[in-house]
């Protein structure tokens, strides 16, 4: 199947896809603070740059795209129509890295939490999840 777009309009498309403050990563921001919680942006300096650090806690939270970091829901299968084999190889290697980046921060001592994209739909599990893991530090 061919692009709909024309191949500069698919390259402003990509460009414009934002890596840090997503919406989902500023649904699951505002959750903790409403916790009463204080965190840490993207501190570069741990493996894979964490969307929320809680550096006392030695707690991260990555809030990943369901497509990007390829969950296990219907959004995470999905593969573009065009291009198909590139595509499949770079977000296997997203998922491969991700993986990676979990146990280098696990092996440096700091707790991993991964909220998806396509759990935000139920905010109360997100919340509770959020609660337990953050309370148990």
């Amino acid at each position: 199947m061919t692009d709909v777009f024309s191949a500069e309009k698919r390259a402003a498309i990509m460009r414009s896809i934002k890596g840090k403050d997503t919406s989902p990563e500023m649904t699951v921001r505002r959750m903790v603070h409403a916790l009463g919680c204080r965190y840490r942006l993207h501190v570069a300096s741990l493996p894979g740059c964490p969307d929320l650090v809680f550096p006392s806690r030695r707690r991260v939270i990555f809030v990943h795209g369901c497509f990007w970091h390829r969950h296990r829901c219907r959004k995470g299968k999905s593969l573009p129509a065009s291009q198909t084999e590139f595509w499949r190889r770079k977000l296997e290697r997203n998922a491969r890295r991700d993986r990676s980046v979990r146990r280098r921060l696990r092996r440096l001592g700091w707790s991993v939490l991964v909220i998806w994209e396509c759990q935000l739909c139920r905010p109360d599990r997100v919340r509770r999840k959020l609660e337990q893991f953050l309370r148990d530090a």
